[in-house]
């Protein structure tokens, strides 16, 4: 099994397991081991889950000022979380191609393969999201045709990221392209780097 078809498995499963509860603050069940891929991938969908109904609930023009306020730290938190998990996903690449002999002329890639993934998780669920709209009692003939139409564009948009990110771990297995992997900082957490933060000290 290629690693995109890994992907396309968990991430819809995620998906379809958060939404037998459609419940945020609902606990997470990881059916796979610690600490291997697997494991990796169904907790970053999960994240990418929980934030995408978190950013839903926030958007709701009626929210309490203070709930949304305390949503957005929750968000931020999720962002940050977001960002680990693509970092340990990367750590797993790192690992898997350490004794891969880089030829002279490889070329690194704009994005690392677990950034790439990051985007298969999001396309995963506005996937999902749009297919839901498809099936619509409650809405025109005109609604169903239009999410039908942008359903099928994601739909290719996922097909065209599978392959790409297959064809560049395909090259970095080869030694033709390496990957680098920078220390994310979100300086809007950070309480040295957010100017409202540490003026505040």
């Amino acid at each position: 099994m290629n690693f995109t078809t890994l992907c396309q498995e968990i991430f819809p499963a995620v998906i379809g397991d958060y939404h037998r509860y459609d419940n945020v603050d609902q606990p997470i069940a990881n059916p796979y081991e610690k600490g291997s891929i697997e494991y990796l991938l169904y907790l970053k969908n999960w994240i990418d889950t929980v934030q995408w109904h978190l950013e839903d609930l926030i958007r709701d023009p009626k929210i309490d000022p203070v709930a949304a306020l305390e949503l957005k730290r929750r968000i931020d938190r999720s962002n940050q979380e977001r960002t680990d998990m693509v970092e340990y996903i990367d750590s797993y690449f790192l690992d898997k191609f350490k004794d891969v002999k880089v030829a002279a002329d490889a070329k690194i890639n704009t994005e690392s393969p677990a950034w790439a993934i990051d985007r298969l998780s999001i396309l995963a669920l506005k996937v999902y999201h749009m297919a839901q709209e498809t099936k619509r009692t409650d809405v025109s003939d005109k609604h169903i045709q239009e999410c039908q139409r942008k359903l099928d564009v994601l739909l290719q948009q996922q097909q065209d990221l599978t392959t790409a990110i297959e064809e560049l771990l395909e090259d970095m297995a080869a030694g033709r392209k390496y990957m680098k992997v920078y220390k994310q900082m979100k300086m809007y957490n950070d309480p040295e780097l957010n100017p409202v933060l540490y003026a505040a000290k």
